[in-house]
C-alpha cells in the first residue's frame, strides 16, 4: 500500500542528521512538509532541508534547544504561523548519558538527559496540541529506544529518561484520542548513527558495521529502518494503532 502525507506538516525534533534526518526525507517522500528542528548544527540541519526540498516538498529551518520551554513555545508558533498549520509532531531529539553507575551519577546529569527525553516531549506535545486538535488526523511520535527493554546498567539517566517518554506517550493516547490525535513510540536498537558509533566504540568495538555478522539479518539498524516504522504509524495505512510501541532491533529480543 502506498501511502501519502500530502497536506500534511511535522515538525520533526533533532533532524539536524541520523535518524531525526531520515525521519524527515521519508515522511517528505511520502508528501509532508517538514519544519526541521535542530540545536546548534544549522549546516547539517541545511542538508537535510535541502534533501527534503530535492524531493519536492517545502523545509523550513527552526533553531531551538527542546530543553528550554520558551524556545519550544516560540518554535510551535511559528512552524504553525510558516506552514498555516501542524499535525505530525517527531519527539526525536536526544543526548547519551555518560555510562555512569547510579553512585557515580551527577544528579546534574540526571537532570538533564531526563529532560531532553522526557521533560522536552511533555512541553513540545502541550504546546503542539491544541493546533494538532484542529488537523482532523494527527500524530505524536516518540522516538525511545529498546534500552527500556533491558534497563541496563549504567545508564539510569538514559534509561529513566525514555521510560518516563513512553509513559508519556501513552498518557497522550488515551487523553487525546477523542480529538483524533494518535500517539505511539518507535524505539530502535543500536543505529548506525553519530551516537551509535560512540556506542560501539564504547563498547569495544571500533567500527560499528564490524557489528553486521553478528547483528538481525547480517547487518546493523540503519535510521532509515526506523523512519520507515513512523512513516507507517502516521500514515492512513495505520487507521487504529494508538499507545503502541514498535521496537526496530530485528526481532533481537
Amino acid at each position: 500500500m502506498k501511502v501519502s502525507l500530502e497536506g500534511r506538516v511535522a515538525l520533526v525534533t533533532g533532524a539536524s542528521r541520523g535518524i531525526g534526518r531520515a525521519i524527515a526525507v521519508a515522511l517528505a517522500e511520502a508528501g509532508a512538509d517538514i519544519a526541521v528542528n535542530y540545536r546548534r548544527e544549522a549546516g547539517e540541519a541545511e542538508e537535510t532541508a535541502a534533501a527534503v526540498r530535492a524531493v519536492g516538498r517545502r523545509a523550513e529551518l527552526y533553531p531551538a534547544a527542546v530543553d528550554d520551554d520558551d524556545a519550544c513555545a516560540a518554535m510551535i508558533d511559528k512552524v504553525v504561523k510558516d506552514f498555516g498549520s501542524l499535525s505530525i509532531l517527531i519527539n526525536n531529539a536526544g543526548i547519551a548519558s555518560r555510562g555512569n553507575s547510579v553512585l557515580d551519577t551527577d544528579p546534574a546529569e540526571m537532570r538533564r538527559v531526563v529532560g531532553v527525553h522526557a521533560i522536552a516531549p511533555f512541553v513540545l506535545s502541550k504546546f503542539a496540541i491544541p493546533h494538532l486538535r484542529k488537523a482532523g488526523r494527527a500524530d505524536i511520535i516518540m522516538i525511545s529506544s529498546v534500552a527500556t527493554l533491558y534497563m541496563s546498567n549504567n545508564g539510569a539517566p538514559y534509561n529513566m529518561g525514555k521510560a518516563a517518554e513512553e509513559a508519556l506517550a501513552r498518557t497522550i493516547a488515551k487523553e487525546e484520542r477523542a480529538h483524533g490525535i494518535r500517539c505511539n513510540i518507535v524505539a530502535p536498537s543500536l543505529t548506525v548513527t553519530d551516537m551509535g558509533r560512540k556506542l560501539s566504540k564504547a563498547r569495544g568495538t571500533a567500527d560499528i558495521k564490524d557489528l553486521d555478522k553478528s547483528s538481525p539479518f547480517g547487518r546493523v539498524s540503519e535510521p532509515e529502518d526506523v523512519a520507515a516504522a513512523v512513516v507507517w504509524l502516521v500514515s492512513d495505512a495505520n487507521p487504529y494503532a494508538n499507545g503502541q510501541k514498535i521496537n526496530i532491533d530485528g526481532g533481537n529480543f
